[in-house]
């Protein structure tokens, strides 16, 4: 019998050290993958954009250069909006943008994306650990898609307005870029809702082909110059509290891959995931400030009359999705489920430390 201290001075070490110059050896391959993904998101834009590139790089170098990925913004490849049909058909291997868009497709998606006065980014994290992401995986499983998550930006702004909003009546008729399950509580109380990619979003606003628009936050409307566009800026974003961004694969793709390749693509998403979520806080602290002092931007508070009838809608959206579509009522059942467990929780932690004197 050979001795650990045998193993570790003899024969052993060799092997040992073998594998561990060669850890490619210790899987038993050395085939290299190129992959593409594509995504939604504008050509250099900060954070979004950028965590992509920054996800290839990640991969690339815990991979030793086995899988590498090409990164397309939307528009370079494909349209920004046809992302989910390439990556389900196999044209591209990847995609990233966030899961409401495909909503004409799995409407329970949308629970994916962000859900009005629904859970912040810790919470909807924490759902997606204790079950969430098996459902997530249920619902994409039908179109050949495997879904992680990809960062998130936090509760975001509730959007620029041309004009401003007193009253519900306000909202009937406006023309506003908004997705998701906020777009159809907006549509409810009566405005025309335009689904668009966010690299239109200016332009629409400045020619008046929409009168108001929701992006992301301060950071990121700053950098697409909405101030220009609109006068008022509205806060809470009680239609996302928490936008979650996703990473999408191809099944034949993933499983094409090996185990340890496999890893290395989880933990490099989850890292992208944490450095969107921190980079969206580091900046937008300072770039609210610039909005309001140097671009002089009229922050505003929607009445809570609005945000009340704003919730009492979403209950309306909520029941009507589920009751028509069997996933997503099993979705939303598992979300609000936990949303009401955590609830008490946060009410006594976040909720009480942010209200104290």
């Amino acid at each position: 019998m050979t001795s650990r201290r045998d193993f570790l001075t003899g024969a052993g070490a060799a092997v040992a050290a073998s594998q561990i110059a060669s850890p490619i050896k210790a899987y038993g391959s050395n085939k290299k993958f190129r992959w593409k993904m594509s995504t939604t998101w504008s050509p250099k834009l900060p954070i979004l954009q950028e965590s992509c590139e920054l996800f290839a790089d990640r991969v690339n170098d815990a991979s030793g250069g086995r899988l590498k990925i090409k990164v397309f913004a939307g528009g370079e490849l494909i349209p920004p909006l046809t992302v989910f049909d390439a990556v389900s058909q196999g044209t591209l291997q990847m995609g990233a943008g966030a899961a409401y868009y495909w909503a004409g497709k799995a409407p329970a998606a949308q629970f994916f994306g962000s859900v009005p006065f629904g859970m912040n980014p810790q919470q909807f994290n924490a759902w997606l650990a204790d079950g969430g992401l098996t459902l997530w995986e249920k619902v994409y499983s039908q179109f050949g898609v495997r879904p992680m998550a990809f960062g998130n930006s936090g509760i975001q702004m509730g959007g620029w307005f041309k004009r401003e909003i007193k009253t519900l009546e306000d909202v009937k008729g406006l023309k506003m870029r908004i997705p998701g399950l906020g777009g159809k509580v907006m549509a409810k109380a009566g405005a025309n809702v335009v689904l668009m990619a966010g690299s239109e979003v200016y332009t629409a606003l400045e020619r008046g082909t929409i009168d108001a628009t929701e992006w992301v936050g301060p950071f990121h409307d700053e950098r697409l110059g909405l101030y220009r566009a609109a006068k008022f800026y509205y806060y809470p974003g009680w239609h996302e509290p928490g936008a979650n961004l996703e990473l999408i694969i191809n099944e034949t793709a993933w499983q094409s891959l090996p185990a340890d390749l496999q890893a290395i693509v989880r933990l490099a998403a989850r890292d992208v995931a944490a450095w969107v979520l921190e980079r969206c806080e580091v900046e937008n602290g300072p770039a609210l400030k610039r909005l309001t002092t140097e671009h002089k931007v009229e922050l505003k508070r929607f009445p809570d009359s609005f945000l009340k009838r704003m919730r009492e809608l979403t209950k309306e959206v909520i029941a009507e999705l589920t009751a028509s579509d069997p996933l997503a009522k099993e979705v939303y059942s598992s979300y609000s489920t936990f949303q009401q467990q955590i609830r008490r929780w946060a009410e006594i932690s976040e909720q009480a430390y942010a209200e104290s004197p």
